[in-house]
């Protein structure tokens, strides 16, 4: 029996326990058990002492470095004379006391939000102030914001940073020393609801047959300097959050819908990346610099798509009268998908639901995600330009924030081959299976029933990929130096790896005072807070939109089966629901994981990819849960 000292972010389970994510790449997580928690809350940086044992690590917290709950939402009571807070959050398991003057206008009964202002320590309970009184839980205003409090994620900006961006202005004197690409007829290609455009391209041809992508994005860095209260913000965000319908902002609106936004007919600062590419073998003249651009058009992924797929020569047309000419976008994009695809890189096409809003913001439809060429597109533009840039800073060794995504896990590899063998592929996956290999598992099973669980699993089966000053490569796109450049305005990281371009550029070797190392651990948490809060945030208005729903009858298809029951995803609407193994004939049915099916006892079956009739049972909005009840077929 070994001990060992570890840091790392705690996730507290509901059920008292809890996992220290450690902050080392190559460190497993720790277990924790709930006697060992301490005065520790969800998301709080501790260290523990470890201890590795035949079964594992299991860990006591010694210590917490920083703490990551800042304020919390529950049910005001009083009791007596006192009052306290019921957290809504089961993992909070420590008293919450507000004193009388910190009560505002709240009275007992009331959900609030309630600042900390004292941690629990040796068994003292939480204090804390409220800031805000909410509705009743169930209703969408109530929801939404108990989403952004659980996860953490700040509501507005400090006075101080918006007034500071408000200030700021297009300096004509900045420029001199900039190339001048205002005569390329850049276009911006985005979704439908997009507000900020961060990234700009065209494509010209050259003689021998090569063409030329120029990739032209936001040049942030030249409006956010380091050390000024915009900066700190941002690098304490992270990331911009997006919902359905709003965005928590990285930057204020004043920089990312204006000053830095590649709005149509307006000049603006961005950082290029020149890439020329020939039919065949490797992209060569990679050049980069600082650029003056004029976006010519704002296009959409669905206007890509009616002159690629739908040949809609009226709008071809239109877009010549701009100057661009979609053939050369396609042909170089035709060119980057071979190459990315001859190497190995895992396409994985999983489908997100995509909430269509009303005028009042109340979900009407939930549809599947469409992705076609208009999103591969730009995709493949802007993976290009991420490698060529990795790889120009890492020639330069001035400093590199890397994305990477390390190999998968042998033991997962191999619970993965079960399950595909359990779905009757007979697939052969090594235990170091290189991309290529995945790839191919990907292809075979394209259309198959089950493929959307297949994919679910193979992901999990992988490492995440996270933001590491250290170059492994990224696995999945099976690239051997990549990293984060072409959404400024969005991503933190690629803030930095914006300066440390301009410093490469300068040949300037001077180190930033900021520690990439801890650049890299802060953004790749925050990037898991911020998926984490757009995937609860999805689950509650798919409650909230099945809840007026409650009764009715819809046609689906079985998309996962596990021993507590079967998920049906509904044919009318991209919404899934839970059908539990009680609701069936009770004690009848059995999980058959060889199978992946339930089984009665009279020779029925439910397996992935069954056609069936349900009718919604019941919605629990504050849990995000939906449940559905087969209807039997007659």
């Amino acid at each position: 029996m070994k001990t060992l000292q570890r840091t790392g972010l705690l996730s507290l389970h509901r059920d008292g326990y809890g996992f220290v994510v450690a902050d080392k790449k190559n460190d497993e997580d720790v277990f924790i058990p709930a006697r060992f928690i301490g005065d520790a809350l969800n998301s709080d940086r501790v260290e523990v002492s470890v201890i590795k044992s035949e079964k594992g690590f299991e860990g006591r917290i010694t210590k917490i470095v920083e703490r990551g709950t800042r304020l919390l939402m529950g049910r005001l009571e009083q009791v007596g004379k006192h009052f306290q807070v019921i957290a809504d959050d089961q993992r909070v398991r420590h008293r919450i006391l507000v004193a009388s003057d910190k009560l505002g206008r709240a009275r007992h009964g009331q959900n609030v939000v309630i600042r900390i202002l004292r941690y629990p320590e040796k068994g003292e309970p939480i204090q804390g102030e409220v800031i805000d009184i909410l509705g009743k839980r169930g209703e969408m205003e109530t929801e939404v914001a108990a989403v952004i409090i659980r996860h953490q994620l700040p509501r507005e900006f400090p006075q101080q940073v918006i007034d500071e961006a408000d200030e700021i202005r297009l300096d004509r004197s900045a420029y001199q020393g900039r190339k001048d690409l205002t005569h390329l007829p850049f276009v911006t290609i985005d979704g439908e609801t997009a507000r900020d455009f961060d990234d700009a391209v065209v494509v010209e041809e050259l003689p021998g047959d090569v063409l030329r992508l120029w990739v032209s994005i936001a040049d942030v860095s030249h409006f956010v300097r380091p050390g000024t209260k915009l900066d700190h913000e941002a690098y304490a965000r992270g990331t911009s959050v997006y919902f359905p319908g709003f965005c928590l902002p990285m930057l204020p609106e004043a920089l990312s819908n204006d000053l830095c936004s590649l709005v149509p007919g307006e000049d603006r600062f961005t950082m290029t990346a020149s890439l020329d590419i020939p039919p065949d073998g490797p992209i060569r003249g990679q050049q980069f610099f600082t650029s003056v651009i004029r976006s010519r058009r704002r296009m959409t992924y669905t206007e890509v798509k009616q002159i690629v797929v739908e040949g809609d020569q009226k709008l071809k047309d239109e877009l010549r009268g701009h100057g661009v000419d979609m053939t050369l976008l396609h042909r170089c994009y035709e060119r980057l998908r071979r190459r990315r695809t001859a190497r190995g890189s895992i396409d994985f096409d999983l489908p997100e639901p995509e909430i269509v809003l009303d005028f009042q913001g109340k979900a009407e439809d939930i549809i599947k995600a469409e992705r076609h060429v208009g999103h591969m597109m730009i995709e493949d533009f802007m993976i290009a330009a991420n490698e060529a840039v990795a790889e120009f800073l890492t020639s330069k060794k001035t400093g590199c924030l890397y994305r990477i995504h390390d190999q998968p896990d042998a033991s997962r590899l191999h619970e993965f081959s079960l399950l595909l063998h359990n779905l009757g592929h007979r697939l052969r996956l090594p235990s170091n299976a290189p991309p290529k290999r995945l790839q191919e598992i990907v292809k075979a099973i394209h259309g198959d029933p089950a493929e959307r669980l297949i994919n679910h699993q193979l992901l999990r089966s992988m490492a995440k990929a996270v933001y590491s000053t250290d170059n492994v490569g990224h696995y999945g796109l099976a690239s051997r130096c990549y990293c984060h450049f072409t959404s400024p305005i969005r991503r933190y990281p690629d803030l930095v790896i914006h300066r440390l371009l301009k410093r490469a550029l300068a040949n300037n070797r001077e180190g930033s005072k900021m520690s990439l190392i801890d650049v890299a651990k802060h953004t790749s948490a925050r990037e898991r807070k911020a998926m984490d809060a757009e995937r609860e945030m999805a689950k509650l208005f798919a409650a909230r939109f099945m809840h007026d729903r409650v009764g009715e009858q819809f046609e689906g298809v079985v998309s996962h089966v596990t021993k507590f029951g079967m998920f049906v995803e509904l044919i009318e609407y991209f919404v899934e629901g839970l059908i539990s193994i009680e609701s069936l004939t009770p004690g009848r049915f059995r999980f058959e994981e060889k199978e992946m099916a339930l089984v009665s006892r009279k020779g029925g079956k439910y397996r992935i990819g069954d056609r069936m009739k349900i009718v919604v049972e019941a919605v629990d909005v504050p849990a995000r849960e939906i449940r559905f009840t087969p209807i039997p077929l007659t």
